[in-house]
């Protein structure tokens, strides 16, 4: 088994910058990639970043230029830095996790989750 734990989040003004973390523990030998989501509220869940162990990197239209994933080597932390934030990035995020090579957005490609950190960004 594998869990994941975010943390970073908290309260920023229209224009900061917050540092998410995902550490994972337990079986984390066999993980080979990692993502972000968000979901705010009222609305889905949206994929926003994914980075696997071969270092490729995929990113969602809507944080392209803002947000950067970034992870250890030996896939204990993931990161997601987040620039330029606005009011709309207000949402619960989390991190997700596969034991395959997989960086798309579909949420079933991941079988690992953690529960989740709030980042409210005010105007």
């Amino acid at each position: 088994q594998v869990q994941l734990v975010e943390s970073g989040g908290g309260l920023v003004q229209a224009g900061g910058s917050l540092r998410l973390s995902c550490a994972a523990s337990g079986s984390i030998f066999s993980l080979r990639a990692t993502a972000w989501y968000r979901q705010a509220p009222g609305k889905q869940r949206e994929w926003l970043a994914s980075i696997s162990t071969a270092t490729a990197t995929n990113y969602a239209d809507a944080v392209k230029g803002r947000f950067t994933i970034a992870r250890d080597k030996a896939m204990n932390t993931a990161y997601l830095q987040m620039d330029s934030l606005k009011p709309d990035d207000t949402a619960v995020y989390y991190c997700a996790a596969a034991r395959t090579y997989y960086t798309g957005s579909d949420p079933g490609g991941y079988a690992y989750w953690g529960q989740g950190t709030q980042v409210t960004v005010s105007s």
